[in-house]
């Protein structure tokens, strides 16, 4: 059986490596010259397979919970990232979310962990989203209540308001199907119906929040047409899009290029729908040329074993 933390970790890093070249390209423009393969420079003038802060947060979280799960010591990766002394593709950093970055002052201020994400409607970017994933490892058995309890600490460390918070939970919960080996349709039905029980059950938010995920929660996000998927950086574009572009392909490299081709926030779209498909289809259905271009991908395979051994057991 492949290794589930490199499938979804290398997923996240290398679909957000695609993405990074074109970042803030319309759809328009990827349409006539879409990616089909890494490329280099573009946008952030970065070398090929550089992944931006989607990975590099990822990668942080990643390594926190090796020691264990500690709401301080996440908060500390980060601002060590952000200081450029850990994970950082090529010892500076290129690209940061304005809500990361004020929450990372916080942090730096000696703010409680949980408390430093920002809580207003304009505070739901996609920055906690776009490096949730290793967290999946550790919550996967715990009571769907405790899971929530956890998803919401850990986003809210950037991103602490409540629809960033229950866009986390719905894609760690989707993923938690996948890792049950359920098909890709009945892992989204499932997963449709625990949060809609949860969130019915546990007047977390106003009924006008979650009015806004109906189109995942009530209908199937895949048959929407693609003129009504949004791929900008608000939170809940990028978690439909990410829905959509992994129901809607057959392979790993179809649903992060489709991602990536969607244009506007393109690393994180990547990224997102990289951790999805990864997991889904293994590491080794991620193509091998992907792999051996990744910026620091032994490193990187390094992390995922010590993973693997600290929670996997």
């Amino acid at each position: 059986m492949h290794n589930n933390i490199k499938s979804g970790i290398f997923g996240v890093c290398i679909g957000d490596a695609l993405g990074v070249p074109v970042e803030f390209r319309s759809r328009e423009q990827l349409k006539r010259s879409p990616v089909t393969r890494m490329r280099a420079m573009g946008t952030h003038r970065q070398p090929l397979g550089t992944w931006s802060d989607d990975g590099s947060l990822t990668l942080c979280l990643a390594e926190s919970l090796c020691n264990g799960y500690d709401l301080e010591d996440i908060a500390l990766k980060f601002l060590q990232w952000y200081n450029t002394e850990i994970w950082t593709p090529h010892g500076k950093i290129f690209d940061i979310g304005i809500a990361t970055r004020q929450a990372i002052y916080r942090i730096s201020k000696g703010g409680i962990p949980q408390l430093c994400g920002g809580t207003s409607e304009f505070d739901n970017g996609n920055g906690s989203l776009m490096r949730i994933l290793p967290l999946l490892f550790y919550i996967k058995d715990f009571s769907i209540e405790k899971r929530f309890d956890v998803v919401k600490e850990v986003s809210s460390i950037t991103h602490g308001h409540i629809r960033s918070v229950i866009s986390c939970f719905i894609y760690l919960e989707f993923l938690i199907e996948i890792l049950n080996k359920s098909e890709r349709l009945e892992s989204y039905q499932k997963m449709q119906t625990k949060v809609k029980d949860f969130l019915n059950n546990n007047p977390i938010c106003s009924q006008n929040e979650m009015d806004l995920f109906d189109r995942i929660l009530s209908n199937d996000i895949s048959t929407f047409p693609e003129d009504e998927i949004k791929s900008s950086g608000y939170v809940l574009h990028s978690l439909e899009a990410s829905l959509w572009c992994f129901m809607n392909s057959e392979s790993y490299s179809e649903a992060v290029l489709k991602a990536v081709n969607l244009g506007e926030d393109t690393d994180t779209t990547g990224a997102i729908t990289g951790g999805i498909a990864g997991l889904f289809y293994g590491f080794e259905n991620i193509p091998e040329e992907w792999v051996s271009e990744l910026v620091r991908k032994d490193d990187i395979e390094k992390l995922c074993n010590k993973l693997e051994n600290r929670l996997m057991k």
